[in-house]
């Protein structure tokens, strides 16, 4: 039996890359390919919205349709996959990152903080990341020290014995000054400018086009997702998503290792058209 669709069709597929779009491995199926393919093929535009930042587009990059889009670093930037080039930041001014960092490190005096930028990471030296190695980071002391140039999200890592409440003590300490949101990784706080996030970045992109939040499905997984599945006309959280997002989506797809995106993009394409093409989909 195959997924429950909404109604009609959407002009804009919006989804997360992470542990939505992406199997485990950080790879794009051959399935999600042929998908994505077929659905801009079909006249439905493809925009990735992701968490990651401009420098982690490269490795899928080609696997954006059509227009080659990504909204990156949770809203903050627009980037143009094809040439890598970051066309549209929303930042805090360095003299706004420092407002913030004062009070965080009265609260969390433990914790580093880290800088991510259109031009790339900036860290203190005792900041780690399970993600990737250090080749592409700035090294500083301290973030005081950092040159004056947009900051699309300011990282807070703390310690281990930090993690329970974390998120919900940095939100207080930060207040109106930005918007905290939590991507899976433990003990890490991403905070953006006020009015960045996933849905507000997608908003834009869509609004240039003509296209209203009802004509928008969007797929995610994790709770920095929750405002862009609240604005589009209709949600999907994969099966392996987090308790609140399955909670607020208003359909829900396979995982992410079982092409969950695509299993529904292929449904409503067959809809559209059942004289397509649905026998054979590769899974590698």
């Amino acid at each position: 039996m195959g997924p429950v669709l909404p109604s009609g069709r959407p002009r804009v597929v919006a989804s997360d890359l992470d542990g939505t779009l992406l199997r485990g491995d950080t790879t794009v199926s051959d399935r999600t390919r042929a998908a994505l393919r077929r659905t801009e093929e079909a006249g439905v535009d493809v925009v990735f919205v992701t968490a990651r930042p401009p420098r982690w587009i490269r490795p899928v990059a080609d696997a954006v349709a059509g227009h080659g889009v990504v909204v990156a670093g949770n809203g903050a930037f627009v980037v143009d996959a094809r040439t890598l080039e970051v066309v549209e930041t929303r930042g805090y001014t360095h003299a706004a990152v420092l407002d913030l960092v004062a009070p965080l490190r009265a609260a969390f005096p433990d914790a580093h903080l880290a800088l991510e930028r259109s031009t790339g990471m900036v860290v203190e030296s005792g900041y780690t990341s399970p993600y990737r190695g250090r080749d592409d980071w700035l090294v500083l002391d301290r973030l005081e020290d950092a040159d004056d140039v947009p900051t699309g999200k300011l990282l807070v890592r703390a310690r281990e014995e930090h993690r329970d409440g974390f998120l919900e003590a940095v939100a207080e300490v930060v207040g109106e000054r930005g918007h905290v949101a939590h991507s899976g990784v433990d003990h890490l706080a991403e905070i953006s400018p006020p009015g960045v996030t996933k849905a507000a970045g997608l908003a834009r992109w869509c609004q240039t086009r003509g296209v209203d939040a009802e004509h928008v499905w969007a797929f995610g997984d994790m709770p920095n997702d929750l405002p862009m599945l609240a604005w589009a006309g209709a949600s999907f959280a994969v099966a392996n998503a987090h308790d609140d997002v399955r909670a607020a989506a208003t359909h829900t797809c396979p995982s992410n290792e079982d092409d969950g995106v695509a299993v529904v993009l292929e449904a409503m394409l067959e809809r559209a058209d059942p004289s397509g093409p649905t026998a054979s989909h590769p899974t590698a």
